[in-house]
């Protein structure tokens, strides 16, 4: 079906829907959905969240007409969903340059602190947080530089999110990129459902990890890269 289809009254939306249903893909707020948008069409879905969320407003009895400060907000938020917060569901995965492992490492390394910023998929309030990867390459291991680890994460963590499930999406990619013996991931993240809403316990934090390979089955190796991580909080 083409965008042109738009033209004769079929949202956009309800069109990408239906390729995506066509194809039996999952469309989650976690998901990548990219394969099944066209070129050209983020600029028309735009257009289509910018009204439907002058719709919100109007529910909210916010005069969008008269209040000068509201009278672009559903463009300015359509644009931060979709180009910004939300921008990992509809843009492909970063090129990541992948290196053979010439000099055969074999030592832990461990990238971060990273900040990662994303939004829980319940509430749609923001999670911002840190991230730290522990990778023990073979003479197999795809090397990567260690600015891809964080536009990665960003890919990632560009969805609406629960922080459990975005670290494991993490490590399935990483894991996928670089084939290591083993991945380990430990996330360290403030989440405003719970700051600014809620029990508006602004203190709270929650620290989550996975363990792959070698991580999971060494202890010694996993109490290495958790004493090198810094003093998280």
């Amino acid at each position: 079906m083409s965008s042109t289809d738009a033209l004769e009254g079929t949202p956009l939306s309800t069109q990408i829907r239906q390729r995506l249903k066509a194809a039996r893909k999952r469309f989650h707020a976690n998901d990548n959905i990219s394969e099944f948008i066209q070129p050209g069409e983020l600029e028309t879905l735009l257009d289509e969240v910018e009204v439907q969320m002058r719709g919100v407003l109007n529910s909210l009895v916010i005069d969008i007409e008269n209040d000068h400060n509201t009278d672009n907000t559903a463009r300015r938020v359509a644009k931060m969903y979709l180009n910004e917060v939300f921008r990992g569901r509809y843009v492909p995965a970063p090129t990541i340059t992948e290196f053979p492992n010439v000099g055969h490492l074999n030592e832990l390394m461990i990238v971060g602190p990273i900040t990662v910023r994303s939004a829980c998929s319940h509430h749609f309030c923001p999670v911002i947080g840190k991230i730290w990867i522990g990778v023990m390459p073979n003479e197999h291991t795809n090397v990567i530089g260690l600015s891809k680890y964080a536009r990665l994460a960003e890919w990632i963590m560009g969805r609406p999110q629960i922080q459990e499930e975005a670290v494991v999406q993490l490590a399935d990619l990483i894991q996928e990129k670089t084939q290591p013996d083993g991945l380990a991931i430990v996330m360290e993240a403030s989440h405003y459902c719970m700051a600014w809403r809620g029990v508006k316990d602004m203190d709270s934090k929650m620290i989550n990890s996975v363990m792959r390979g070698v991580f999971l089955k060494d202890p010694n190796l996993r109490r290495e890269f958790l004493s090198l991580i810094p003093q998280k909080g």
